[in-house]
């Protein structure tokens, strides 16, 4: 994989994907022991970011500064402003071993990839956010006691964002078998779920779409996102009114049936109102929670932080495996 770009999980095989994971939980385990063979010293690696973040700034520089790299935070170059796409991945691509963007286009990092030289990451876009879906595949691996082949995942909520898509890509890529229960209005393109359906002929997965709370019954894995993406906030009315039957809540975890069902979210999460947003959107619409109560948010079930951290060692992962000989 050394000088590959990883854009979204389409271009990577299920054999990749699995050693992505296995060098993931080898160097989370490095770190529990204290472990830091850095690996990347002497790279230079550089952020930039369109949209804001948490996780994913943090988890770059984190897994960055492990392995000895040295990182930039970039988020107010002359990218599209004063110097073109193009002349900004071929300035960048001179200074730096790696680039990661996290932004609105997947055009963007994709002319990046294409002009810089260097290997870029996908931090997110409005269409794929596969860093994301690496640490998910990672905790279902730590939480689930069956093979990824084996587990049945399901999607709530707007099944068409960017953690749809690549949830989707993600489980079919596994052999996994995914549901997406939303409204119809918000089903995946047509388009990407008989790829998805081709793809699962080889891999032994499946694709459901459904509107049936009912259809969670056997689920392993219960996953949804907020109702409204970045750059779509003038929509708050609209999809409360589309998606507030499909909140996560203690009742659609029960209809799952299966008392070791696990509950992940890739965060933020508006289950309380503990934030500007949540008291905006109380004060407004009257709703205490979104996407997710708060009971099953604080529940056992729930296994979110556990996420979020592995957004740190797979994202380490990836950078070793595309700017070293590490898995060769």
């Amino acid at each position: 994989m050394k000088g590959r770009s990883f854009l979204t999980l389409l271009d990577y095989t299920p054999e990749e994907i699995r050693a992505l994971l296995r060098l993931a939980a080898q160097v989370k385990e490095e770190k529990k022991q204290g472990i830091f063979p850095e690996r990347l010293r002497h790279k230079n690696i550089v952020l930039l970011f369109e949209k804001t973040s948490t996780r994913t700034r943090c988890a770059f520089e984190t897994a960055g500064y492990d392995e000895g790299a040295r990182v930039t935070f970039l988020s107010n170059s002359q990218m599209g402003k004063k110097e073109s796409l193009e002349d900004t991945a071929k300035v960048l691509g001179r200074f730096y071993d790696g680039i990661e963007f996290r932004g609105f286009s997947q055009e963007t990092v994709e002319l990046l990839a294409k002009h810089s030289g260097v290997p870029v990451w996908n931090g997110l876009t409005d269409l794929y956010h596969p860093t994301q879906v690496l640490a998910d595949l990672l905790t279902i691996t730590e939480h689930v006691k069956k093979p990824l082949s084996e587990v049945r995942f399901v999607f709530v909520g707007d099944a068409r964002n960017n953690m749809g898509n690549s949830l989707m890509i993600g489980c079919a890529k596994m052999g996994m078998h995914f549901t997406a229960l939303a409204p119809r209005s918000l089903f995946p393109s047509e388009a990407l779920v008989e790829r998805m359906r081709h793809l699962c002929e080889t891999t032994g997965g499946s694709i459901t779409l459904t509107e049936n709370r009912d259809d969670v019954c056997g689920a392993d894995v219960i996953y949804t996102d907020v109702w409204v993406s970045m750059g779509e906030e003038a929509h708050y009315a609209e999809r409360i009114a589309l998606l507030e039957p499909y909140r996560v809540d203690a009742d659609l975890m029960a209809r799952t049936k299966n008392p070791d069902v696990k509950f992940l979210h890739c965060l933020p999460s508006f289950h309380d109102l503990e934030t500007s947003v949540g008291k905006s959107v109380f004060e407004t619409y009257g709703l205490r929670e979104m996407e997710v109560s708060d009971e099953v948010f604080r529940s056992s079930a729930s296994v979110v932080f556990d996420e979020a951290e592995n957004r740190m060692h797979t994202i380490k992962a990836v950078m070793l495996a595309t700017m070293t000989d590490i898995l060769d």
